[in-house]
């Protein structure tokens, strides 16, 4: 063989390859059980990276707070092609929760973007004797042991503002954890549960149909999807928790990588067609560079996870 006919034929193979390479699925993998609200707002955000040409489908692997999805992309080949929709709990709280993780939460993964976030609420059913936050403390101390409480996941922070506030306002409630929220929101449709720790974004078409009530919500401003809905501070209590979600790889995974998968979610989310579109279901879009997540990550930890030790929570088994 000539070599002008070897070089031609390495440009031909290599031109072959391209397209195969594009076409290379990317996973990104959520925590949660399908049809919750994390899980609604990352299969927005994948269908919009198909439409730049990527090649996303989402995965779903609830379980144990976020330890059964973690512990599956921790373990995947850092290629960019696996890659988890992370939160406070996964990143941080597990490590307090749990006797023993099967990742490290500082070692195993790299950050890529935050992508969202949405203040944390609580909801209940509509034929319960009380009907905002206020009125279910009152009652709550009134009747001890009569409110089951949901959440999605015991190292979540829809579990954890809850557990700090009761533990504040001096009352408790019968925590029943599920794994992700849409479970717990059919459990408290099912009267299996009283009162639920969630976001609006699951809980959104049920409080718009009458089945479900906000009773607070943990920020210092009304939600715009629900503006009938007060505040805890509203209502007296000094309580603002917000939910984040980011997305992590496998540690090692080259930086270019995930520059380049960092730089085709900010686009995505950066589009006022796709706010539009997260706000319709409760979420605010929200990017940052891979350095920006690490101090956040920090900034949380350090404000949650003292709250958490001062639970004393037993120590639980995956």
């Amino acid at each position: 063989m000539s070599y002008r006919k070897l070089v031609l034929g390495l440009a031909l193979g290599a031109c072959a390859l391209a397209p195969a390479l594009a076409q290379q699925m990317t996973r990104i993998v959520v925590p949660f059980a399908a049809g919750g609200g994390t899980d609604q707002y990352c299969r927005i955000l994948a269908q919009e990276l198909n439409r730049q040409g990527l090649n996303v489908i989402i995965e779903n692997k609830p379980g144990a707070s976020g330890i059964v999805a973690a512990d599956h992309v921790a373990r995947a080949r850092p290629d960019g092609q696996t890659v988890l929709v992370s939160s406070l709990g996964i990143l941080a709280n597990n490590s307090v929760l749990y006797d023993k993780l099967p990742y490290d939460p500082a070692k195993d993964f790299a950050s890529v973007t935050q992508i969202a976030y949405q203040p944390a609420i609580v909801v209940g059913r509509t034929d319960l004797p009380y009907r905002n936050i206020r009125e279910m403390v009152d009652y709550a101390k009134a009747h001890p042991g009569k409110i089951n409480r949901g959440s999605p996941g015991a190292a979540i922070l829809t579990n954890l503002a809850p557990i700090a506030f009761e533990k504040e306002q001096g009352f408790s409630t019968l925590h029943i954890p599920f794994n992700g929220d849409a479970p717990a929101l059919q459990a408290l449709l099912g009267r299996q549960i009283d009162i639920h720790g969630t976001s609006i974004t699951g809980s959104l078409p049920y409080v718009k149909s009458g089945k479900l009530r906000v009773l607070g919500v943990m920020d210092s401003q009304r939600l715009p999807q629900v503006p009938d809905a007060p505040t805890f501070k509203e209502q007296g209590f000094d309580m603002v928790a917000t939910l984040w979600y980011s997305l992590s790889v496998p540690a090692g995974t080259p930086r270019p990588v995930i520059d380049r998968l960092n730089k085709a979610v900010n686009k995505v989310i950066a589009d006022p067609a796709f706010v539009e579109r997260a706000r319709a279901i409760g979420m605010e879009p929200r990017g940052s560079t891979p350095e920006e997540l690490d101090r956040f990550v920090q900034v949380e930890a350090d404000r949650w996870l003292p709250i958490l030790r001062s639970l004393d929570p037993p120590k639980q088994s995956h």
